[in-house]
């Protein structure tokens, strides 16, 4: 028993030592790498007087002290891409792009990477990819315009990758994007050059945002006008129905006072036709008993004053008649006598006139010394007034003092009792009162002669 499980503790570590020594020595590369065995005994493509055995997607054994085994990474790489040169017009450019390239999956490839970029010298595979590409894109630019550059982005791109192949696979990598990103213009002659056509551009834009926004007010207006119609329509239908409603309501309403009025008026009616009746009967018993006999009586009125109008008017012409032959026989008569005494009339009216001249001159005569004897009188009068007005002015008011004594005395008219205090005494004063009104008028009387003194007295002529 002991010696069996001793045996099978052998075989145990035996196998466990054989799996550790395979582990060891048993090399398997990654999907995306690619292993390279070099060495005593490995058989492989041959490189010169290099033999290596290149395996990918498997393993391989690999003695140790005898045979060296590195692995090459075969995935995807990028490099940034950025050149500044000059267009075939002599106008600075640059090109920004980026690179995307891996080793080639065939052995050829593998074999020309790995003799270069293995272990340290991998990472010199960025430097030496951006300078092929670099140098290719420069002379690529170098050959084109700048029109050129910017209308052919890919075409510039396959230029590159075309003019790279070589060195490419001879350092063993495929280039699996070449994408030109970005045409630098330090100098802005691209931005110049798209001036006119963004200005166009903006131009069209303008127009045609303008007339957009034409059409949109148009269609806006068209909408608020159909809107407004439409809101016009229904307002006018909701005033319809309204009124309709309205009507019957009100007709509703008036059906009871219509049925009271229109029988009112049957009522009317037949009072009226009635009183109408009752007016044509009555105008008929006025007409029977009243008009046609004022009528006969007028009517004869009438006849007699015709007959006795037409009598007077006879009687008038048959005066008319006699007078006119009476004024005609007159008038011979006179024109008979007229003829005679036209002869005497104008011896008459010859001495008549002269007889009036004589008389018109004594009458002047007269007249004038009428004249002179007056103005002269006047004069004396006004000459013994200035000497004695005072005595004249005291008789006139002597002559007038009993009327003004009684125009004093009026005043007492409606008195009816008439109290004295002072008896006798209180009579006389009255009495003296009345009397004294005399004394003012002779006062006035005396300024008016003294104005009349001071002014002058007229001339008579």
């Amino acid at each position: 028993m002991t010696t069996a499980l001793i045996v099978l503790a052998a075989l145990v570590l035996v196998v466990v030592l054989l799996a550790i020594l395979f582990k060891v020595f048993w090399k398997v590369p990654s999907a995306d790498e690619a292993l390279i065995v070099t060495g005593f005994g490995v058989k492989g493509r041959a490189v010169g007087d290099r033999i290596f055995k290149i395996v990918t997607g498997g393993g391989a054994l690999v003695l140790p002290v005898m045979q060296k085994a590195q692995y090459l990474s075969m995935s995807a790489d990028k490099a940034l891409l950025e050149v500044e040169g000059v267009d075939v017009q002599k106008i600075p450019v640059g090109v920004r792009g980026v690179a995307i390239f891996k080793v080639g999956d065939d052995e050829r490839s593998i074999t020309n990477a790995g003799t270069r970029f293995l272990d340290a010298q991998q990472g010199q595979m960025h430097d030496l990819v951006r300078e092929v590409f670099h140098g290719h894109l420069r002379s690529i630019i170098g050959g084109l315009s700048v029109e050129d550059l910017i209308a052919n982005r890919n075409e510039l791109a396959q230029a590159t990758r075309d003019a790279s192949a070589d060195e490419m696979q001879k350092l063993g990598l495929v280039v699996d994007s070449l994408q030109i990103q970005e045409i630098v213009d330090p100098t802005g002659y691209i931005r110049a050059l798209g001036e006119p056509r963004a200005a166009e551009v903006k131009k069209q834009a303008r127009i045609a945002q303008a007339a957009a926004d034409r059409e949109a007010t148009e269609r806006e207006q068209e909408a608020e006008a159909l809107k407004a119609a439409a809101r016009r329509d229904s307002e006018i239908k909701r005033a319809a129905y309204q009124a309709e409603i309205d009507k019957q309501t009100a007709m509703s309403a008036q059906a009871g006072p219509l049925a009271d009025a229109e029988a009112r008026k049957q009522v009317v009616v037949q009072e009226t036709a009635v009183a109408e009746l009752e007016a044509e009967r009555e105008e008929k018993r006025l007409d029977t008993q009243v008009r046609k006999p004022a009528d006969a009586a007028a009517y004869e009125k009438q006849v007699q004053a015709e007959a006795e109008r037409v009598a007077r008017i006879s009687i008038a012409e048959a005066q008319a008649r006699e007078v006119e032959l009476a004024a005609s026989a007159k008038a011979k008569q006179i024109e008979q006598i007229g003829t005679s005494e036209a002869r005497i009339t104008s011896q008459r009216g010859v001495a008549e006139a002269e007889a009036t001249k004589a008389r018109g001159e004594a009458d002047g005569a007269s007249i004038r010394a009428k004249g002179l004897a007056e103005a002269e009188a006047i004069a004396k009068r006004a000459e013994a007034l200035e000497r004695e007005a005072d005595a004249v002015i005291g008789q006139q008011i002597a002559e007038q003092l009993p009327e003004i004594v009684r125009a004093a005395a009026e005043s007492f008219k409606h008195v009816d009792n008439l109290t004295v205090l002072n008896g006798a005494q209180g009579i006389s004063e009255i009495i003296a009162q009345v009397i004294g009104q005399a004394g003012p008028a002779l006062e006035m009387a005396q300024t008016a002669l003294g104005k009349r003194d001071n002014g002058k007295v007229p001339e008579s002529s």
